[in-house]
């Protein structure tokens, strides 16, 4: 298998030929370290943040032009709700919210306490008029890769590995944030059983570090953790931070608004201010150009 050059932002697809396996890891530089850079979270819900967006990635893969992935958790944990979403060109995106007295007092829950329990929602829109797809599992003190593991084994029935990193990286006299995830499924047989158990527990010695050093190509962590199995990797696909606002559909929206309601969204300044749950971005408005 040839190792060329892998920018950040990608998927790289595989498949364990020996096992049968098929898999995807996902490298995020830029892209996730611009999306939580805007939002300027505390550490662990940025952290939960880049993890989501390194799931939604992988589980992405293949994806149809128009089409829309998103995943969403609400608990009971410090971590409230998540929300991260993709579409068929790779653009990611986003948001959570969070109890800030809890946080503050306990800026690092646990791993599985963060989210506290509630349930998680993959839901698939195909952007064809039909209705959209929806899969929800249970979250009771489980960690978000746990989670997605026990979605896929019981609303799929297919056996999943799966693994998320996310970090910040310091280079060139800067903090960037980094996350990394990789996936493996099988469709079972009861013959397969033993090609999953040694194909699990070789993915199972992949470290943190793997995943996001941005020194070690995707092709070459593949054939560091499966080269017992004749690895085969795929042309990657591109990830982009993108949130798809703008001031004319904000605008839109607030047209839709009769001139009494849109008073009452004026704030101190006179000014009606949006800001994109996304990406941050404000946008303000003079209540009179929303009047036609």
């Amino acid at each position: 298998m040839t190792e060329p050059t892998i920018p950040d932002d990608i998927i790289l697809p595989f498949e364990t030929v020996a096992s049968g396996a098929k898999g995807r890891i996902v490298r995020l530089g830029p892209a996730v370290d611009t999306i939580l850079k805007r939002h300027a979270y505390p550490d662990a819900a940025s952290e939960a943040a880049g993890q989501a967006l390194a799931l939604i990635a992988m589980l992405s893969e293949p994806l149809a032009a128009g089409s829309k992935l998103s995943l969403q958790t609400r608990t009971d944990g410090p971590l409230r709700f998540l929300l991260a979403d993709i579409d068929g060109n790779g653009y990611l995106r986003a948001t959570a919210s969070f109890d800030k007295a809890i946080m503050s007092a306990n800026p690092r829950p646990a791993p599985q306490a963060l989210l506290g329990s509630g349930h998680m929602a993959l839901t698939l829109d195909r952007g064809d008029g039909r209705e959209p797809h929806q899969g929800i599992v249970a979250v009771d003190d489980l960690t978000l890769e746990q989670s997605a593991a026990v979605y896929f084994e019981h609303s799929e029935q297919l056996p999943t590995f799966v693994s998320l990193a996310v970090a910040k990286h310091y280079s060139a006299g800067q903090w960037t944030w980094r996350a990394g995830g990789l996936m493996l499924q099988m469709d079972r047989t009861p013959r397969d059983d033993e090609a999953w158990n040694h194909i699990n527990i070789l993915a199972s010695t992949v470290e943190d570090h793997e995943l996001l050093d941005p020194t070690l190509a995707p092709h070459r962590l593949l054939m560091r953790l499966f080269h017992e199995d004749d690895v085969r990797a795929f042309p990657t696909k591109p990830l982009v931070a993108h949130c798809g606002c703008s001031r004319a559909k904000v605008e839109g929206f607030l047209k839709r608004f009769g001139s009494e309601q849109l008073v009452d969204m004026k704030d101190d300044s006179g000014k009606i201010a949006v800001t994109c749950e996304f990406c941050s971005t404000v946008y303000a408005f003079d209540p009179s150009d929303l009047v036609e």
